[in-house]
C-alpha cells in the first residue's frame, strides 16, 4: 500500500468521518509535536526535530488525519546496517482518538507499504511500565503472525539523564500480510 488510503474510524461522532492514514509533510511537523507533547509518556524532541522527521523521513512514517487534523502518527527509519528493518521511533495518537484503532492501523499500514519494499523486520524500544505499547507491539506481532522477541536493553544507567530503562524488541519476519480492512486493532 503506498500513498494515502481510508479506513473507517471506530466509533466517530455521527458515523461519519474517515480516517485516512498517509505519508507525513513538513506541515505536519506542528501537530505531531502537540501530539507527543501531550500524550504524557513520549519524550519530547524538539519541534525542528519532528519538521526534519517529516522531511528526512516521511517515507518511513505515517499521519493519521480525520479531516484536516492529525490525530496520530508514527514515526521511523530504516536501520541502515539492515535495510530490511525499519525501527518505530515513536507512536502516539491524539487523546480525542484513542481506544479507535488508530494506533494499530498505523502499524499495519507502515509494515504492509514497507514490506513492499523488502522490509521484513520492525524494532522498537519500550519502558517496562508502558502497558500500553507492549500490547499494542505483541498483537501487532499477533495479527501478523510474526515473533515478537526482547533484542536487549537500554540501562537506566546508560542514559546522561534521569530515564528509565528501554527494553528493545525486534518484531518479523513479517511474511504474510493479514486482512487489515476487517481489522479494528
Amino acid at each position: 500500500m503506498s500513498g494515502k488510503h481510508a479506513n473507517r474510524a471506530n466509533d466517530d461522532i455521527g458515523g461519519t468521518s474517515e480516517r485516512e492514514l498517509e505519508q507525513p509533510s513538513t506541515k505536519d511537523g506542528g501537530a505531531i509535536w502537540r501530539i507527543a507533547r501531550d500524550s504524557g509518556k513520549l519524550d519530547l524532541n524538539s519541534s525542528y526535530a519532528y519538521l526534519m522527521w517529516c522531511h528526512d523521513f516521511a517515507d518511513t512514517s505515517l499521519v493519521a488525519r480525520v479531516g484536516d487534523d492529525v490525530v496520530g502518527f508514527v514515526i521511523g527509519y530504516r536501520r541502515p546496517t539492515a535495510p530490511d528493518t525499519v525501527v518505530v521511533w515513536q507512536i502516539a495518537v491524539d487523546r480525542s482518538q484513542r481506544g479507535r484503532g488508530t494506533a494499530g492501523a498505523l502499524l499495519d499500514a507502515l509494515v504492509s507499504r514497507l514490506a513492499e519494499n523488502g522490509v521484513r523486520y520492525m524494532e522498537t524500544t519500550i519502558t517496562p511500565d508502558n502497558a500500553a505499547s507492549n500490547a499494542l507491539f505483541a498483537s501487532l506481532a499477533q495479527r501478523w503472525s510474526a515473533a515478537m522477541d526482547r533484542a536487549g536493553t537500554f540501562d537506566a544507567a546508560e542514559f546522561p539523564d534521569e530515564h528509565e530503562s528501554e527494553a528493545r524488541f525486534r518484531i518479523g519476519p513479517f511474511v504474510e500480510a493479514p486482512d487489515i480492512r476487517s481489522m479494528s486493532a
